[in-house]
């Protein structure tokens, strides 16, 4: 994955092998993806790569992450509980998701129309961000592997899929790692889930 910001742009993410070719889905849609960039930064927000992605922070708090996939390009708000979605636009990224979080995008024609809006929202999760507001706790009934977490903080859309899982799906994977004695296995064992995960489905489901 990418480090450094301009390579995003310039390049894409780099988790997958269209990487710097024009097949990328990040100059698909690079018009776009830099008028975002391009609104986050006149709200204020500082810039930095997570996840192989634009991520923009202020008062040490993830505010908006935006990325580039095949069928459209997006930005995701962080703490999206708080939100109050004045508009109601924003949409979940998964059918179990808790939280509207996403905008999605066909077109920057689309971005300009939203920018007001776009704006509005970052200013209001700015503010929560600097008052210290935070969202509410969602009491965890099982700890996660260490294993997954890792894989969750360097895949953003594996993460994505994995936290629109319903509970009872998100503990499957749980009990299936535990139940690993080796790193190894459990490792091989998220590779192998990976494709279950991003289809919305449990260890156990076919």
């Amino acid at each position: 994955m990418i480090t450094d910001i301009e390579d995003y742009f310039l390049k894409g993410c780099g988790r997958c092998d269209r990487f710097g070719t024009p097949d990328c889905s990040v100059r698909q849609w690079a018009d776009g993806l830099l008028m975002l960039r391009r609104i986050c930064l006149e709200a204020g927000l500082v810039e930095i790569v997570k996840w192989g992605h634009p991520c923009y922070m202020y008062e040490g708090r993830n505010i908006s992450l935006i990325g580039a996939f095949r069928g459209d390009f997006r930005i995701s708000f962080m703490n999206a509980a708080l939100l109050k979605d004045s508009e109601n636009i924003l949409e979940k990224p998964g059918p179990h998701s808790q939280h509207a979080s996403t905008l999605r995008f066909k077109s920057a024609d689309d971005v300009a129309d939203k920018e007001p809006i776009i704006t509005a929202y970052l200013k209001e999760a700015m503010g929560y961000a600097k008052a210290g507001i935070e969202p509410p706790k969602t009491q965890a009934e099982f700890e996660l592997p260490s294993e997954l977490i890792d894989a969750l903080d360097s895949d953003p859309e594996l993460a994505e899929a994995f936290h629109a899982l319903t509970p009872g799906r998100q503990r499957s994977y749980v009990i299936n790692l535990n139940s690993a004695k080796k790193l190894e296995t459990r490792i091989a064992r998220i590779h192998k889930f990976r494709d279950n995960i991003i289809a919305g489905k449990g260890a156990m489901e076919r």
